[in-house]
C-alpha cells in the first residue's frame, strides 16, 4: 500500500520541510543498508535559517519507519522547540536520546559548516573502533579517509555534557569523519547527501577491513605516496558536492516504494 503524501504543517517553513523529508529519507537509507542498532543511534540535520536548532529522531522510532513528522526540532540545550513533535499526539513532547543530544549538539554548535551528522554502531564499525591501529589504508574506500579521519577515546555512554568539548576538540576544524573508539562511527557533511556518502564509504571501508583480516593473510598496504595521492583525489576542493547530489538521487531509488512519505 502506497503511503499517503504528507502536507507541510502551517508552522513549518518550506525550507525546514525539505530538510525533514531528506533527513527522513536518510534514516530509511541507513536502515536499508543495515547500519542501524534498533533505537540506539541517531542522525541529525541543521534547520535552515535557524542557527541554534537541529532535527533529530524521536527516541523509539525505528529508522526504517522514519517520516518527516517523526523528527524532533531541538536547540543546543536539548529542549524541543515548540514543546512537541510536528504531527505528534497531544501532549507528546519531543523525547530524544540523551547520548544523541550530547554528541550532535556538540558538533552542530562548534561546526557551522556541517549540516548533517550521522552516528552508527555497526558491527564492522565497532570492530574497527576497537582496534588499536584503527582504520587501515588497505582499500580504495579507506584511502578516502587517509589523513582525514579523527579519533575520540571512549569515555562511557555519552551522557555527560562536558564530553562535548573533547568530541569537538578531537574532530577538529576540518574533519568530517571520526571513529569513536570502542563505540562506533561518526560521519558528517555540508549537506545530507555528503553525510550519506561519507558514512557509506566509512562503513564499507570497515567491512572490508574486518573481512580482509578474517582471511588471515598478510595485508598489503599501498605506499605513503599512493595513500596521500588517493586521499587528495577524493578530497580535492573539500569534496564534490555535485557528485554527492548525484549519488544521493541514485540511492533514493532504493527506497522509491516509500517515496510518498519523503
Amino acid at each position: 500500500m502506497t503511503p499517503t503524501p504528507l502536507s507541510v504543517p502551517p508552522r513549518v517553513s518550506p525550507e525546514e520541510w525539505a530538510v525533514r523529508r531528506d533527513l527522513a529519507a536518510l534514516y530509511r537509507l541507513v536502515a536499508h543498508f543495515g547500519m542501524t542498532d534498533l533505537i540506539y543511534t541517531h542522525i541529525s540535520a541543521r534547520v535552515p535559517g535557524e542557527a541554534d536548532h537541529f532535527l533529530i529522531n524521536r527516541y523509539g522510532v525505528l529508522f526504517g519507519e522514519m517520516r518527516p513528522d517523526t523528527l524532533v526540532k531541538i536547540d543546543h540545550e536539548g529542549r524541543a522547540v515548540g514543546g512537541e513533535v510536528v504531527g505528534g499526539e497531544a501532549g507528546e513532547t519531543g523525547r530524544v536520546n540523551r547520548a544523541g543530544f550530547v554528541i550532535h549538539s556538540a558538533i552542530h554548535a562548534a561546526r557551522p559548516d556541517l549540516a548533517c551528522v550521522i552516528h552508527t554502531h555497526t558491527a564492522a564499525g565497532v570492530a574497527v573502533a576497537a582496534q588499536e591501529q584503527g582504520l587501515l589504508p588497505i582499500s580504495q574506500q579507506a584511502l578516502k579517509f587517509y589523513g582525514h579521519l579523527a579519533y575520540h577515546d571512549y569515555e562511557g555512554i555519552a551522557l555527560d555534557l562536558d564530553e562535548r568539548q573533547r568530541l569537538v576538540r578531537d574532530l577538529g576544524p576540518a574533519h568530517k569523519a571520526m571513529i569513536l573508539r570502542n563505540h562506533g562511527l561518526l560521519a558528517a557533511g555540508r549537506s545530507i547527501p555528503e553525510a550519506f556518502s561519507t558514512i557509506y564509504m566509512l562503513e564499507t571501508a570497515c567491512q572490508i577491513q574486518v573481512k580482509a583480516q578474517a582471511g588471515g593473510a598478510t595485508l598489503h598496504i599501498p605506499s605513503e605516496e599512493v595513500c596521500r595521492r588517493t586521499a587528495a583525489q577524493y578530497n580535492r576542493g573539500g569534496g564534490d558536492l555535485e557528485h554527492y547530489e548525484f549519488l544521493w538521487r541514485s540511492a533514493l531509488a532504493l527506497i522509491a516504494d516509500q517515496g510518498a512519505s519523503r
